[in-house]
């Protein structure tokens, strides 16, 4: 009965859980232009304020996995309301916040609160429309995510230039309310109750490891790594959860994630791919809008116009990936998403101070494109081989893992980028004498080297040359780690033509 009350009202339904989904897209891209500004407004450092970035999407990646236990327990309605409710509520607290911590904490709630909304927005609607129409339907949602990484930054630039950093989370009050208030009108109640058996302590070995992992990657280029007592005992504190981890999914009945899932080579090789794209390729996301506006002095509503190529670069693959797959295959389609990506980031290894914006425009929108083509066919390959039956959960440890491996690559790029720019600093440093006549044509006008005032605006020349060797030498890197992906790419087996392929559901959510 409440799914055909669902079943009548499905267009508003599907508009409310559209506004929902958008929301927590958004709010993915929409507070990286803001950084600097929030770094300014509270008071932290470079390396400490990615914490904004990295707290959330740990947070979504530990409750993913809880969203569908959560919602059979308890009831799909009751969870999309406090899900809703929460981040919502969330997002006015990070706007309201006088500190660092404070942001960072809601932040986590943010996560916390939003981690089930994708993924029970998928379920919802596969249950709402007939199989002929899902194509269509699953399209149109696709576009409401991403409507989230072409608009958020340009949005958050233009919220931050105008009125402050606060409104790129005050910005979800209106979408939040509007999808609560549509919900509670039009979605049947639906009282839940027929909750699995679920794995308690592996759940929270695995939030262990995963929490004190992440702990110390952000903790530790303050702490001087493992000569910090504080980064030791994290780090024996990320060994115990992932032993505990594995112990308990190898000798338990229901392990929290099935074992299966491990004898399949595929969603194994699939999952690793997952892992470094979130990796190599999210990370940019994160510094480039500092890049532009500390190094190249672009305003944040200037950065964030330079970041909306990759959200345009990946629509435009979204659409072509469908045909080719179709005409090329899923393994030489994500073999070019590689490619593009490799190309992107070494376009961006090339990255100067007098550089104009084409070369930032253009490089976004070939990265974009090599992300767009790698999601679906990437989806494709992993579960190719992979029963239907462990499909829900291999999709969750999919997800789980791309989030993990995105805060990961977020936190060890602001490592390197803080070590590295002190790195080149120094050894540029070493030919900054007030006798070197090559300096001389560097001041501006009326300064002289051998001046107090020369000689310290001499060193902030050097200190934005060494964060910008120091940007030029991670590009590199990580356009060298993506070509090292591609050897693994191959060894992954061609789905079978007369398997069933994974839903509309997995491919996006990849």
């Amino acid at each position: 009965m409440a799914l055909q009350q669902d079943i009548d009202n499905r267009i508003p339904i599907t508009c409310a859980l559209m506004l929902a989904t958008l929301m927590n897209t958004l709010d993915g891209t929409i507070a990286n232009v803001a950084l600097p500004h929030i770094q300014g407004s509270v008071s932290a450092a470079q390396d400490q304020v990615t914490w904004v970035l990295t707290s959330y999407i740990i947070a979504t990646a530990i409750m993913m996995p809880l969203s569908g236990w959560l919602s059979q327990k308890f009831g799909r309605k009751r969870m999309f309301i406090l899900s809703i409710g929460g981040f919502t509520l969330a997002s006015m607290a990070c706007g309201l916040a006088t500190n660092l911590p404070e942001i960072v904490i809601f932040r986590i709630i943010q996560g916390l609160a939003g981690a089930s909304l994708m993924p029970l927005s998928q379920t919802v609607m596969l249950d709402l429309f007939p199989l002929k129409l899902l194509p269509r339907v699953m399209s149109i949602w696709s576009a409401a995510i991403m409507l989230g990484p072409i608009a958020g930054p340009t949005l958050g630039g233009w919220l931050t230039e105008n009125l402050s950093w606060r409104w790129v989370f005050f910005i979800n009050l209106p979408i939040g309310v509007g999808a609560l208030v549509v919900l509670n009108m039009f979605m049947a109640r639906d009282d839940g109750g027929r909750q699995r058996p679920f794995d308690f302590l592996g759940f929270g070995a695995l939030s262990l490891f995963v929490g004190a992992f992440q702990l110390m990657l952000d903790r530790g280029p303050s702490q001087d790594w493992f000569a910090s007592p504080e980064i030791m005992i994290e780090a024996a504190l990320a060994l115990l959860g992932l032993y505990l981890f594995i112990i308990q999914t190898v000798s338990v009945e229901h392990p929290f994630f099935p074992r299966e899932l491990a004898r399949d080579g595929n969603f194994v090789g699939g999952i690793v791919v997952s892992f470094f794209v979130g990796v190599l390729l999210f990370s940019t996301s994160a510094i480039l809008p500092s890049f532009m506006q500390n190094l190249l002095g672009y305003s944040a509503l200037q950065s964030g116009y330079a970041s909306v190529t990759r959200g345009f670069g990946s629509l435009f693959a979204f659409i072509l990936v469908p045909s080719m797959i179709a005409r090329l295959g899923a393994k030489p389609t994500l073999t070019l998403g590689v490619l593009f990506s490799g190309a992107s980031l070494f376009q961006m290894s090339w990255f100067d101070l007098s550089m104009s914006t084409d070369l930032i425009l253009l490089s976004g929108f070939i990265q974009g494109i090599g992300v767009g083509l790698m999601f679906a066919p990437l989806s494709t390959l992993t579960f190719a081989t992979l029963s239907p039956v462990w499909r829900p959960d291999g999709t969750i440890l999919s997800s789980m893992l791309r989030s993990l491996g995105s805060s990961v690559g977020i936190s060890v790029v602001q490592a390197t980028l803080t070590s590295q720019s002190a790195v080149s600093f120094s050894r540029l440093a070493e030919h900054v004498t007030a006798g070197n006549p090559a300096l001389a044509g560097a001041l501006p006008r009326g300064l002289s080297a051998d001046s107090s005032a020369g000689m310290l605006a001499l060193r902030g020349m050097v200190t934005r040359q060494g964060a910008m060797l120091a940007y030029d030498y991670i590009f590199a890197w990580m356009a060298l780690f993506v070509l090292l992906l591609l050897p693994l790419v191959l060894l992954l087996k061609r789905p079978n033509p007369t398997a069933a392929p994974p839903s509309a559901a997995e491919s996006v959510s990849e």
